[in-house]
């Protein structure tokens, strides 16, 4: 029998989102003039404030506010209107140094030797259900609000759009797993109230959507996927009426708060570990994108259309505890699951160290995970500029979304016989 499956995504307006952004761009600030920085900033924000907090062990000090600062008007919040905005809020810092109790687990002589930076099992995923191995429903919902950002910066086709927005997709599946179509589409939008009429600005939110945003995301996609794009998909625009007061004026926002947003839309599992403002020594993000790497690079390779992988660290230990490879019955190998597992742990090594150094996650490369998703982006090189009133200007050569590419299909396919 037919099912559905529903995934949602918040825009880089959403208040969980510019807490996430501030994090990491102080996290990138931190790792672009001491590579070695150990880093776990929390932000929340809300009316008129945002509140740094966590701790930090580094060779550089940082202009946090201002940072912050630059952040939230990068985004958009830059009118007295939104009741939050990058020149008029209060920013407290309340950031101290790292724990020497955590830090001796981490912290060895030798590089190599470098033990997790916490407890917990992460998790990666790939499926061949689009081109990006990222799950249908979670791409579409980035998409539509990508899509609605441009819209919102060019102020053109649309000129009432204000930051904070959601959407969510449901897919219509066969019992073979196969998307048949798209059933529903929910966008939730942050505007201007722009008429005093309020039926009749929603019924203009409701066109404008369905009409200039909606062909905008559809045009991007493949072939197959438009197909999806039939004309009985209920449209759900603004559900509760009028959504002028949103952002962190509307709805506090913390770091963290968005891991099945930053993931995979609930397909696969989650550890239950954020990623925003952590750096790489913390296994709950460097490991989660390892897991990534491996799926991705075992599903392109064609060991299985769908993988799973389960990753699981002691703190201030070296070695994983274990690992796992969950292919939902659709490997294209000889090998059960347990034996596709002690192949993959001859290709990759799992130390927090081997990590680190396999995907480049010293470098200043946090604030573009920190909007639309850690996952299913295209990877990168892209010069990045950073200044400091203590520490000058540098300049960082970085690759971006490392965990994306698929940089062992061949030595996969040589180890299984593919």
């Amino acid at each position: 029998m037919p099912y559905l499956f529903t995934s949602e995504s918040v825009s880089e307006g959403h208040p969980d989102k510019v807490a996430d952004q501030i994090s990491d761009t102080l996290l990138d600030n931190f790792l672009a003039f001491d590579p070695e920085s150990k880093v776990a900033c929390e932000t929340l924000v809300t009316t008129g404030q945002v509140v740094l907090a966590g701790e930090v062990k580094s060779d550089t000090y940082l202009d946090v506010q201002n940072i912050a600062r630059e952040v939230i008007n990068d985004i958009g919040y830059t009118k007295g209107a939104y009741k939050f905005s990058g020149d008029s809020c209060g920013v407290i810092s309340l950031i101290h140094e790292q724990s020497q109790d955590i830090s001796q687990g981490v912290d060895r002589g030798k590089k190599e030797e470098q033990g997790a930076g916490d407890q917990g099992m992460m998790f990666g995923y790939a499926t061949k259900e689009t081109e990006n191995y990222m799950p249908l429903a979670l791409d579409i919902s980035h998409k539509i609000l990508i899509e609605l950002a441009k819209l919102r910066r060019e102020n053109k086709d649309i000129t009432y759009l204000r930051p904070d927005s959601k959407s969510q997709v449901t897919i219509e599946y066969s019992d073979d797993n196969v998307p048949q179509r798209i059933d529903a589409i929910v966008v939730s939008t942050q505007h201007d109230d722009f008429d005093e009429n309020e039926k009749k600005m929603l019924e203009k939110i409701k066109k404008d959507i369905i009409e200039i945003l909606i062909p905008r995301v559809k045009v991007q996609l493949p072939e197959y996927v438009q197909k999806l794009f039939g004309e009985e998909i209920k449209y759900h625009i603004n559900p509760t009426g009028k959504f002028v007061i949103g952002g962190p004026h509307g709805d506090t926002g913390l770091t963290g708060r968005k891991i099945i947003v930053d993931t995979y839309g609930g397909k696969g599992a989650h550890g239950g570990g954020a990623f925003s403002g952590k750096d790489p020594s913390k296994v709950d993000r460097s490991a989660a994108y390892a897991s990534r790497h491996i799926a991705k690079n075992l599903v392109a390779a064609g060991v299985a259309d769908e993988v799973l992988v389960q990753v699981s660290y002691a703190i201030g230990v070296v070695e994983p505890v274990s690992l796992l490879i969950d292919t939902f019955g659709t490997k294209h190998v000889d090998l059960s699951n347990g034996q596709i597992a002690e192949k993959v742990k001859k290709i990759f090594s799992m130390t927090p160290a081997a990590i680190e150094d396999r995907l480049g996650l010293r470098n200043p490369i946090y604030r573009e995970t920190s909007a639309y998703g850690h996952f299913g982006k295209e990877p990168r090189k892209e010069t990045k500029v950073f200044e400091s009133p203590y520490n000058g200007r540098i300049t960082k050569e970085v690759e971006l979304f490392t965990w994306e590419k698929l940089d062992f299909v061949d030595q996969i396919k040589k180890e299984f016989g593919l």
